[in-house]
């Protein structure tokens, strides 16, 4: 049975890591870009977007603080920019919101090439269209993640650039139908073990491509003429791949919100687990101190 605790007095900082949900991959006639990493806030260990570290919010006695976890962005099953993700947050009356941005929708061509959406971390370009265009990023949040890659639109040549992961950018799509990889996430030890989310997701190949690979932190792999995009990895924020030719993209991964007061609360909803005073929110809920 778990003993509640609660604050009695003084002062008490509590840590968190806020990771929104991922983008999902685009899908097109040819091959479209991964989706960005949900933005990634931490008060430990790193942030997102290569930012300076958070400071840990003040945990008043008797004050209720909701969290939102960010769902990730939908798969697509036609030529489409792909969907961004759902911002995640904390906030409660005696502090600023501590909101995650949900990561951008992977690029998509039909005809042309259009750019990935804005987000956490940015969704990549798509690959090129009948034009030959190149699709480029979105813009990501300052911060809280990376721009994706550029996709390319040689002839014949055509690959998604890669999704913005919350520790780097997403590569561009290159010369000989090679895809770029989704950006690498950022490792955060607020568990207490040493663990990476926010990977992006990897741009889809006009060709066979073994190097359209997801990032580090869940990112879903690209798909190309052999295989299926994947989804990002759930409750870590990652992006989902880029779809090929119009088959069905990586959806993007679901966020996560895990705070550690030092304390054990006086109560939550929403079944948080816990680890000592380590709460992690796979969904929705609140905690109060």
């Amino acid at each position: 049975m778990q003993i509640l605790g609660g604050v009695s007095s003084g002062a008490i900082l509590a840590n968190f890591l806020v990771v929104a949900g991922g983008g999902s991959g685009g899908t097109n006639n040819s091959d479209a870009g991964g989706g960005g990493a949900g933005g990634l806030r931490s008060s430990v260990t790193a942030t997102g977007g290569a930012g300076i570290l958070e400071l840990p919010f003040t945990v008043a006695a008797g004050v209720t603080y909701t969290i939102q976890v960010g769902a990730g962005g939908a798969a697509l099953t036609t030529t489409s920019i792909g969907n961004n993700g759902t911002d995640s947050f904390i906030s409660g009356s005696n502090i600023t919101t501590i909101t995650s941005i949900g990561g951008g929708g992977g690029g998509t061509e039909n005809g042309g090439a259009t750019a990935g959406q804005n987000g956490g971390s940015s969704g990549a370009g798509g690959g090129g269209g009948a034009t030959g265009n190149s699709g480029i990023a979105g813009t990501p949040t300052p911060n809280q993640g990376f721009s994706g890659g550029t996709g390319n639109g040689t002839a014949s040549n055509r690959a998604g650039g890669g999704g913005g992961g919350a520790g780097a950018v997403g590569t561009n799509g290159q010369i000989g139908q090679v895809a770029g990889p989704g950006g690498v996430g950022v490792a955060v030890g607020i568990t207490g073990s040493s663990v990476f989310y926010a990977g992006g997701g990897g741009g889809a190949s006009q060709g066979t491509d073994v190097l359209n690979l997801g990032g580090q932190g869940g990112g879903g792999n690209g798909g190309d003429t052999s295989r299926v995009a994947t989804a990002g990895a759930a409750n870590k924020g990652a992006g989902g791949g880029g779809g090929h030719n119009s088959n069905t993209s990586g959806a993007g991964g679901s966020g996560v919100v895990i705070i550690d007061a030092g304390v054990v609360a006086a109560s939550t909803t929403g079944s948080p687990t816990l680890s000592g005073t380590i709460y992690t929110f796979n969904g929705n809920g609140s905690i109060t101190f």
